[in-house]
This record gives structure tokens, C-alpha cells and sequence, in this order.
């Protein structure tokens, strides 16, 4: 059983993190006014604004900031900046036992994937799918932030992940299957293939979503997943957007799904607003769904909170 962080309350404590590539100052702190409007109070990691190169600090750092916010009492929730590159260089120097000991919402999408899957992985976490610092700003879809509050603050379930209004799930291969859902962002989940942070598709609802590559990278991304045997284990899988990914050599996203994902014959949902899209669907890492793909819902079984 997958452990449950602490409901997020108003004025609980959020600490800010960046763990992959830099954001500038004046967007940081734009963003953190945002979010002190909503009612919450916010504590800086040493390295927030730190710049090297690509990457927000050294790997060291980077992870210190992570661990020694995640252990500050006060800090109710972990909400990295942003994603960029060079999170899953953290990954080797957290302490797995500790997070498990001391459950905390952790957030985020794009490279935070793969932190977000490992903490599930290693220290039985139930993370979210969800927003990062760079969301909370005047013109973010109230959806977005109605996804992220119902995610990180009821106990209400079942409940629907759904769509806004307008925007259809579509049950792409019939079936209704169960279990943790896990994934995230393609390229995220490809990178950890090899490592000791590799994801784990066995049994579970797999997500995948993906931004700014021709489809033709995509292919390659997915296809990687199905010879590493990911897709074949997954009991299911929910296909995310692709946003702003465009079409190559005559194929798009949509005819990648047909040609390769359907014929794998599992429960498939497509169409779900995530992650890089304007729309962003609260998805909780690690907590039980209910995939029925012949409904075209997806459904939480559990809550992802405890109060």
C-alpha cells in the first residue's frame, strides 16, 4: 500500500525547490507572489536561484536543497520551480527511507518525472502529477488549479480525472483494468531505462505525455519503451498530449498511437489534458485508478491524501 502524504491546508508552508534547469529570478518571484494570494506561505531552498549553465547548481546542491527542505517541519508540500534537465542527477544522493519515514506532497511534471516515479518506487510516495512553480500566475486555467487543490487536498473518492468540459477522453482498445497509475513524460521515463531508477510498468496504468519533439522522436521514445518490455507488462495505458509535436515524414501523433500503441491490444485512453498543455489534469502517482477505457473514464479508487 502506497503511503499518503498530508492534505494541504490553507496556510500550510510550501517550500520552493529548483532541481533541474535554472528560472530566472524575477519569474520565481512573480510566480511565489501568485501563490502567497492563494493563502499558502513558501520557504526558499538555499540553491533556488542558483545558475550553472543548464543546471540550477550542482548535482550535490541541488539535491541538498531537495532533502533539506523536504525535512524542514514546517513544509507541507515540494514544489519545484521547474523541470529542465538534470533532475534525475539528484536521484543517487536522496534519502529514500527518510521521504518514506516523513510522507510530503511532492509536484511537478516534464523532468520531474522522474523524481516523482522514484519516490514512489523507493520510498512507497504517492506523488503528483501536477503543477509546478511556473503555473501559479493570473492567466493559468482555473481547471489547473482546481485539479491540483482537489489532488493535493480531498479525501474525496472514487472521483473522476476528467477532462474540462468540451475535451473528450476517448477509449481508444476496450477494457477496464485497475492498479497504481505511474509515468509521465516520455522522454523522463526513457532516460531512466538502465539506472537504478528505472521505471516499473509491471501491473500498473502507464501515462505518457510528451512536448516539442517530431513525431518521428516520439516513435523512437515509445518504441524504446516496448523493446525495454514496458508496455508489454503495463495492465494499461492513458495517452497524454503532445504538444506542439509535429508530424514527420507524413505520420502524426495520433497515427503513432494507432500504428504502435493500439496493436499492444491493452486498455487504451487517449486524449487526457496533461502535463505541457494549456489543460492540466491532477494525476496522482502511485494511488489505485480505474481505467475503463470502453467508458472512457478514468477513475481515482483512493484518495492520494490523508488529513
Amino acid at each position: 500500500m502506497a503511503i499518503k502524504p498530508g492534505a494541504l491546508l490553507p496556510g500550510d508552508t510550501v517550500g520552493i525547490v529548483t532541481l533541474g534547469s535554472p528560472l530566472s529570478a524575477e519569474t520565481i518571484q512573480a510566480r511565489i507572489a501568485y501563490l502567497q494570494s492563494l493563502g499558502l506561505n513558501v520557504l526558499l531552498g538555499r540553491y533556488v536561484y542558483s545558475v550553472n549553465g543548464y543546471l540550477a547548481g550542482t548535482d550535490r546542491e541541488r539535491a541538498e536543497d531537495f532533502m533539506s527542505v523536504y525535512a524542514d517541519p514546517r513544509v507541507k508540500m515540494i514544489l519545484p520551480t521547474r523541470g529542465g534537465v538534470g533532475v534525475a542527477d539528484i536521484l543517487p544522493y536522496l534519502d529514500y527511507a527518510f521521504i518514506r519515514q516523513n510522507p510530503k506532497i511532492v509536484t511537478g511534471y516534464s523532468d520531474i518525472t522522474v523524481l516523482l516515479n522514484t519516490l514512489y518506487k523507493l520510498a512507497d510516495l504517492i506523488t503528483f502529477h501536477s503543477l509546478l512553480l511556473i503555473d501559479f500566475r493570473p492567466d493559468t486555467p482555473s481547471y489547473n488549479f482546481e485539479q491540483f487543490f482537489t489532488a493535493t487536498s480531498s479525501i474525496t473518492a472514487p472521483r473522476p480525472i476528467a477532462n474540462p468540459p468540451g475535451i473528450p477522453l476517448i477509449g481508444r482498445v476496450p477494457g477496464n483494468v485497475s492498479g497504481p497509475i505511474i509515468g509521465g513524460n516520455l522522454t523522463s521515463l526513457v532516460g531512466s531505462l538502465g539506472t537504478p531508477f528505472e521505471v516499473d510498468t509491471a501491473g500498473k496504468i502507464l501515462l505518457l505525455e510528451e512536448t516539442h519533439e517530431p513525431v518521428n522522436t516520439v516513435y523512437r521514445y515509445v518504441d524504446q519503451l516496448r523493446l525495454a518490455g514496458k508496455l508489454q507488462a503495463c495492465a494499461g495505458i492513458v495517452m497524454g498530449e503532445c504538444t506542439n509535436c509535429e508530424a514527420a515524414y507524413g505520420k502524426t501523433y495520433e497515427d503513432l498511437i494507432s500504428e504502435v500503441i493500439v496493436p499492444l491490444g491493452k486498455p487504451l485512453l487517449t486524449n487526457l489534458a496533461s502535463a505541457h498543455g494549456l489543460y492540466k489534469a491532477a494525476v496522482p502517482i502511485g494511488a489505485n485508478v480505474n481505467l475503463n477505457a470502453s467508458a472512457a473514464a478514468l477513475t481515482l479508487l483512493e484518495p492520494a491524501v490523508r488529513y
